[in-house]
């Protein structure tokens, strides 16, 4: 099959051990970035198959239109970016492993890195070294300190079993039933939402972005914080109500931030109000990007290209574009 791959900006895919499931396959890997539809649609004329990384592009009425030979669209995890109907109407199976059980280590050593980094102060710590000024503040000791998780899910578990390891209380919240899940294992929830944000030193965001969680987590939440503490996002910023973060930085209420994840990606603005602030910490939305963790997610890609080439597709999204034959 015509297999084409979107968006490996560092040309990693065909270095991992995972790239040979595509032996026999017509390949196309682009290394760079468009969503002009013009060039998009030039690139991908041929394509029976289209691979995404992640949700780097968004697929739309408007290119699927001009993809008539587009037969599947393979990707991992949630696809906020894929219309979906728009995927049916053109009869483009959408094929997507949501890993329901599996836990993203590379995420979750990410989060735990920005609240070490952030806690330690290190990247303004190693501007002042290189500045010849030597130290610049005094940091935090993680240990007794509280990290509050919020969404009781497989990052977030693995995160609280990285935090009790440096000797950190942990405390949840989130939703109505995932409190309630946390409770039936045992775990500590705070008795609301109030106490919560208030007496976390660090609060990480763990929640899928979805209609009924965008803006989940207010001004309001985030002014509870106390001046010492840093909220982190390796999620997805939509979570976060707009305008949230500057007010937050305003009033210095959490006194940090340490974020991954923002409403522009990619973000090149260097003036940038919220990446440009002395408080903040930011890293280019690289919590899933390692080689560990791209050879496993494509490898499920791959496993889902050969199944459709071999008249078995799995893991379908809008399964009513695969002909019933039973």
């Amino acid at each position: 099959m015509k297999i084409h791959i979107l968006d490996d900006w560092f040309d990693t895919l065909h270095t991992l051990a995972s790239y040979e499931r595509l032996a026999g396959h017509d390949v196309k890997i682009w290394n760079d970035h468009t969503e002009d539809l013009d060039v998009l649609s030039g690139r991908l004329a041929e394509a029976e198959v289209l691979v995404l990384f992640r949700e780097r592009t968004p697929i739309t009425d408007e290119l699927l239109a001009r993809l008539p030979n587009l037969k599947l669209i393979s990707q991992r995890s949630v696809y906020p970016h894929v219309d979906v109907h728009a995927c049916t109407t053109h009869k483009v199976l959408l094929c997507s492993n949501m890993h329901s059980g599996t836990p993203s280590i590379a995420a979750s050593e990410l989060t735990f890195a920005l609240i070490l980094a952030s806690a330690r102060q290190l990247p303004q710590q190693m501007a002042s070294l290189k500045a010849g000024t030597w130290q610049m503040g005094v940091g935090q000791t993680l240990a007794g300190r509280t990290l509050g998780l919020y969404g009781y899910g497989r990052i977030a578990g693995q995160v609280a079993g990285y935090a009790k390891a440096f000797g950190m209380n942990v405390v949840w919240w989130g939703s109505e039933a995932g409190r309630a899940r946390a409770a039936d294992d045992g775990a500590n929830v705070a008795k609301d939402r109030e106490t919560f944000f208030s007496e976390s030193d660090f609060v990480s965001l763990h929640v899928r972005l979805t209609p009924d969680t965008r803006g989940i987590i207010s001004a309001e939440d985030l002014n509870l914080m106390k001046p010492s503490a840093t909220l982190v996002n390796t999620s997805r910023s939509g979570l976060i109500a707009p305008g949230a973060l500057e007010k937050a930085l305003a009033a210095g209420r959490p006194g940090r931030l340490a974020l991954d994840v923002f409403d522009q990606e990619p973000l090149t603005d260097i003036n940038d109000p919220v990446i440009s602030h002395a408080s903040v910490i930011s890293t280019p939305h690289i919590g899933y990007v390692t080689e560990d963790e791209l050879d496993m997610q494509f490898a499920d890609i791959y496993d889902q290209i050969n199944a459709y080439a071999d008249g078995k597709p799995i893991h379908m999204i809008n399964p009513e574009v695969w002909p019933d034959e039973s």
